[in-house]
């Protein structure tokens, strides 16, 4: 599963260079990190929104797709920040078989 999320880290480093009239991801960069930001939290209101309707009976692709477009803006975000999706996924695989409540104590430390 995660080869996906390597390609696509890949693809918006090599984009991100790019020319901004040439690429959505160039242009996000240039635009710069408040721009990339406020896409993060546009994205995870259309989720929140779209996780209400599919749970009333709604389109559960809509929710798929807004949840896949919120992942796609915080990688960018990341990129900008130069930090390594790995970086991410090296904190989920830590967080495996950890309880939640132990997980979340652990950080109020």
């Amino acid at each position: 599963m995660s080869d996906v999320l390597d390609k696509l880290a890949a693809t918006l480093a090599a984009r991100r260079q790019a020319d901004p009239k040439q690429s959505y991801v160039a242009s996000l960069h240039h635009k710069g990190l408040n721009k990339i930001l406020e896409k993060v939290g546009e994205e995870a209101t259309e989720v929140i929104l779209a996780a209400k309707d599919a749970q009333s009976g709604g389109d559960r692709s809509a929710l798929i797709g807004e949840v896949a477009d919120l992942w796609f803006h915080s990688m960018v975000m990341l990129s900008h920040l130069e930090i390594d999706i790995s970086e991410v996924i090296q904190c989920l695989d830590s967080r495996i078989g950890v309880s939640g409540l132990e997980e979340k104590a652990a950080r109020n430390k």
